[in-house]
C-alpha cells in the first residue's frame, strides 16, 4: 500500500470533518458578518449532550443525535436573542470579543456539569474500516466523512432552493434591501446562529466518535479558522474545499516535514497556511473581494 495515497485519502476524510465544522463559522458570517469564535464551545457542549443521552438516558444513537440537533437549534436561538441581538449596531470587533467571552462561558458550563475528564463515545458505527485496495479508511473517519458530506449537502440545498435560504442570502447581500422586501432580518440572524450551532454540534459528535471528548476538544475550532480563511469566509463550498486542502497538507506535513524538524510541524501547519493566505489572498480562494470607494 502506497503511504502517500493512504495519507491523501485519510486527509480527505479528515478535511471533510474540518469543512463541516467550518460551516458553523460560515453560516453565521454569511448573514451577520460576525466571526463566531465560540464555535468550538458549541462543539464540545453538543458532544457532551449527545453522550449523556446515549449513556445516561439510554437513548438509541439516532434519537440522541436528533435530540442534540434540537438542543443546538434552541441554543442558537437563545444566544442570539439574549446576547447578540443587544449588540446590533455595535462595532464588529465588540461583537467578536463577546463571542470569545461566550466561548469561555459555555466551556465553564460544560466543566461544571460534566467535569474536565476525558470521555469516550460508546460504539456507534460498525468498526470495520473501508478497504479501497490502495488505501484504508478507518471507521471513525469514514462515518465522519459521510456525516460531513450529508450535512454540507443539506445546508447547500437549504441555501439554494428554499425560501429561508433565499432570505438568508438576501440578508447577507444587503440587509436594507432585505428589510424593504419584508424579510425579518432579526429572524434570519437567529436562524443563522441556530444553523451554525447545528453544524458545530454535528462536528463535535463526529470528532467525539473518532477520538473521544473533553471540554477542551473545542480548541480544534482555532484550527478550522485556517480552513475558512483559505476557502473564503462567506463560501460554503469554499469551507469544504478548504477543509480537504488543510486535511491533506496536515498529513503530508506529518510525513515529510516532521522527521526533518523533530516533530510538531503537523500541528502548526494549518496556522502557517493561515498566515500565508492572509498575506497573499486575504479574502480566500472563493470568498468575495470587497472594494470600498471613499
Amino acid at each position: 500500500m502506497d503511504i502517500f495515497l493512504q495519507l491523501i485519502v485519510t486527509g480527505l476524510a479528515t478535511g471533510g470533518v474540518y469543512g463541516l465544522i467550518a460551516l458553523g463559522f460560515v453560516l453565521i458570517y454569511k448573514a451577520t458578518s460576525i466571526l463566531n469564535l465560540a464555535t468550538g464551545a458549541f462543539m464540545s457542549l453538543g458532544a457532551f449532550v449527545c453522550l449523556s443521552m446515549l449513556t445516561q438516558a439510554g437513548a438509541p444513537f439516532w434519537v440522541a443525535f436528533t435530540g442534540t440537533l434540537v438542543f443546538a437549534f434552541l441554543l442558537g436561538l437563545i444566544i442570539e436573542r439574549l446576547i447578540l441581538r443587544q449588540l446590533i449596531g455595535e462595532p464588529i470587533i465588540s461583537v467578536i470579543m463577546v463571542t470569545i467571552g461566550l466561548a469561555f462561558m459555555l466551556q465553564g458550563i460544560t466543566h461544571i456539569i460534566w467535569s474536565p475528564e476525558y470521555r469516550s463515545f460508546p460504539e456507534i458505527f460498525p468498526p470495520e474500516p473501508l478497504d479501497l485496495n490502495f488505501a484504508i479508511v478507518p471507521s471513525g473517519l469514514l462515518w465522519g466523512f459521510v456525516f460531513a458530506i450529508i450535512g454540507t449537502l443539506i445546508f447547500i440545498l437549504i441555501f439554494k432552493f428554499t425560501r429561508t435560504g433565499v432570505a438568508m442570502r438576501a440578508t447577507a447581500n444587503d440587509q436594507q434591501a432585505a428589510l424593504s422586501m419584508g424579510i425579518s432580518v432579526r429572524w434570519i440572524f437567529a436562524l443563522s446562529w441556530s444553523f451554525g450551532a447545528i453544524a458545530a454540534v454535528i462536528g463535535g459528535i463526529v470528532i467525539g466518535n473518532i477520538s473521544g471528548i473533553s471540554i477542551y476538544m473545542g480548541d480544534i475550532g482555532l484550527k478550522v479558522l485556517a480552513v475558512i480563511i483559505l476557502g473564503g469566509l462567506d463560501s460554503i463550498g469554499g469551507a469544504i474545499i478548504g477543509g480537504f486542502i488543510i486535511g491533506i497538507l496536515e498529513n503530508l506535513t506529518g510525513l515529510y516535514i516532521d522527521p526533518l524538524v523533530g516533530g510538531g510541524a503537523k500541528a502548526v501547519a494549518p496556522f502557517f497556511i493561515l498566515v500565508i493566505i492572509l498575506m497573499i489572498r486575504p479574502y480566500g480562494l472563493f470568498g468575495k473581494k470587497i472594494i470600498e470607494r471613499v
